[in-house]
């Protein structure tokens, strides 16, 4: 059937007040542009006017600045979830304008298939093609949109230009049945394809089809520095490590790494070390330096659910797409953080973490535990399930002024159950087969900075009865000293 040609304002005009509306997105990739933009600006409009105009906003993950940032600026939003990175969004959470909930991006379909988040009303899906039939081919990422699109009433495309309709194929679109009718999902190993290489919907719910021209927002990530460089090698060290002594398979294990300077530092350091072999990705994000691995043979195949690069490496990505083609697939999140195929396929899991306390417990998502950063992501759909889960971060922040292993975490998002091995620019923490007391001792000497490791050995002895060493009259005495001075140097725990 034909569909109706909108411009972005006439899509905008659709939506209503109140109306909940699931965006297609996980990080920029494949994230809607357009209609946001125009929601925004007629979100201005009735503001103006006198009349509130706000709606929900569920994406994948966090999304482009035409999207969150628009929408923020905008008083558009009523509610966000699952995960955010825009600072203007950031800084209206924490003000407390826009309500946010986080929740684990492998739960966040169910949860809309469920009707736990309330009835969507809207999809709004980034598309390369659509077929008269109702095939939709996605773009640069899946993340929920299938979801979104089979659960929603109305679907909007914006049909853009700007991505080849030749990344048919390179999709893999495969959505669980709910309770009680759900089976195991029939995944074996990381290359197998197990659904549609399209998005498979109503044709009459598609009310009408926006063309766009622009590429994802993506701005890449900052190169990698002396720190960076040094968590990576100790991650390849201790993959290689592992390896050599047979608690890693010969053959290796397919890696999970997250989002930004200190993943792509890990990766690189993995592909230079000639202790680990070619390996493959089972991961919910491709950066720049899962391609580079890719070119080079280090890395075999990739799974994910977005690919999220830099303009020029998203230019080598398209003039070489016949290559990556049979090196790349791309899945809804609910399958590519799924705990069941994690765990069945033996995961490695590479995170990084805010702050980390002596116990192994982690925090990744606020700052002094109240102020929202970006939120978990799918970092515990992993941690939770990994053959071994790691986290990596700089021992120190802001200069120096901040020491990222402390007593006890400001906010828990993995507790010490999930938690196995802990990794800084300092070294290396393998917290398997250890008590609370040996743990505190281990990640004081191996992972924190020499200038926080005394008053860290310390903390421990204020507290020496019990099975863990915990004083919760100076739990967070580091957290109160920055809160006071500006700086955690210098804090007395007596």
């Amino acid at each position: 059937m034909p569909f109706a040609k909108l411009t972005p304002e006439e899509a905008a005009a659709l939506v209503s007040h109140g109306d909940i509306i699931g965006f297609s997105g996980f990080t920029p990739a494949g994230a809607a542009k357009a209609v946001p933009k125009a929601i925004a600006a007629r979100a201005r409009a009735e503001h103006e006017a006198g009349r509130p105009f706000k709606v929900g906003v569920i994406t994948g993950a966090s999304t482009g600045p035409s999207l969150d940032g628009e929408l923020a600026r905008a008083d558009a939003v009523l509610f966000r979830t699952p995960y955010q990175s825009n600072a203007d969004l950031r800084k209206k959470i924490n003000s407390g304008e826009v309500q946010f909930f986080d929740m684990h991006l492998s739960l966040l379909p169910q949860s809309v298939r469920y009707g736990f988040l309330g009835r969507l009303k809207f999809a709004v899906i980034e598309a390369c093609e659509v077929f008269p039939g109702g095939e939709i081919v996605l773009t640069t990422s899946v993340g929920a949109s299938p979801t979104f699109c089979n659960v929603a009433d109305k679907i909007i495309i914006e049909l853009n230009r700007a991505q080849s309709p030749a990344l048919l194929g390179m999709h893999d679109i495969y959505e669980p049945k709910d309770p009680p009718y759900r089976r195991e999902i029939p995944l074996y190993s990381v290359r197998d394809r197990i659904g549609s290489t399209v998005v498979k919907v109503d044709p009459s719910k598609i009310v009408g089809i926006v063309e766009t021209n622009q590429p994802d927002e993506s701005g890449g990530f900052e190169e990698s520095n002396e720190v960076t460089q040094r968590i990576g090698q100790n991650v390849a060290a201790f993959l290689a490590g592992e390896r050599r002594r047979g608690t890693i398979p010969t053959p290796f294990l397919p890696i999970q790494s997250g989002v930004g300077n200190i993943a792509n530092a890990v990766l690189a350091a993995m592909g230079e070390n000639p202790d680990i072999p070619p390996f493959e990705m089972y991961s919910e994000v491709l950066q720049d330096a899962v391609f580079k691995l890719i070119k080079s043979g280090k890395l075999t195949f990739a799974s994910t659910t977005a690919i999220t690069v830099s303009p020029e490496m998203s230019k080598e990505f398209y003039d070489n797409l016949d290559f990556y083609r049979s090196r790349i697939v791309l899945r809804p999140q609910e399958i590519s953080n799924h705990p069941e195929a994690v765990r069945r396929l033996g995961i490695i899991s590479i995170n990084a973490a805010l702050e980390a306390d002596l116990f192994g417990n982690i925090n990744s998502t606020h700052v002094l535990g109240t102020s929202m950063m970006n939120g978990i992501g799918g970092s515990g759909d992993f941690t939770r399930n990994a053959f071994i889960s790691i986290f990596v971060c700089p021992s120190l922040q802001k200069g120096g002024k901040i020491s990222t292993i402390v007593p006890l975490v400001s906010h828990a998002d993995h507790s010490e159950h999930s938690v196995q091995v802990i990794i800084t620019d300092q070294g290396i923490a393998d917290l398997r087969g250890k008590s609370p007391h040996e743990r505190a001792k281990l990640i004081a000497d191996q992972c924190a900075h020499p200038e926080f490791r005394d008053a860290l050995h310390h903390y421990v002895e204020l507290s020496r009865s019990g099975q863990t060493p915990q004083s919760l009259s100076k739990a967070f005495a580091f957290h109160q000293h920055f809160m006071n001075t500006g700086d955690m140097r210098g804090v007395t725990l007596d």
